[in-house]
């Protein structure tokens, strides 16, 4: 059974966050993704549209999602499901850091305002 340990998960920085991946094909994981996802506090998200459906678990924080054009903020405990092809925005406006576990399906891309399409590493 693959196991991974904190230490061993693999780090990425992007737009101002950390994604930590967890569930990748590298770790075993056939076709779901799993990361955590640290926002520092006052960091204002990049708005995307997503090929694939996300479901955003808050862990800590109060993080505020935007999901086409309505913003809720959450706190630990609270879950956001974001369809396939919905605009997708996360802001950490509050004074202290936010963290969420991320869970996706294999090939996540983003489409970002400019047009430009990014595929992230860990969701790959």
């Amino acid at each position: 059974m693959p196991v991974v340990r904190p230490a061993d998960a693999t780090v990425y920085e992007l737009h101002g966050a950390r994604f930590t991946s967890h569930a990748s094909a590298t770790t075993g994981a056939d076709r779901l993704r799993a990361w955590r996802l640290d926002v520092p506090a006052g960091t204002r998200g990049v708005e995307h549209t997503i090929s694939h459906e996300e479901v955003l678990h808050v862990l800590d924080g109060t993080p505020a999602v935007t999901l086409g054009g309505t913003t809720v903020v959450l706190a630990p405990g609270d879950t956001a499901v974001a369809p396939a092809g919905s605009v997708l925005r996360l802001d950490n406006p509050g004074p202290g850091p936010a963290a969420a576990w991320v869970t996706s399906t294999v090939g996540l891309q983003a489409v970002l305002p400019d047009g430009s399409t990014v595929t992230p590493p860990w969701a790959g």
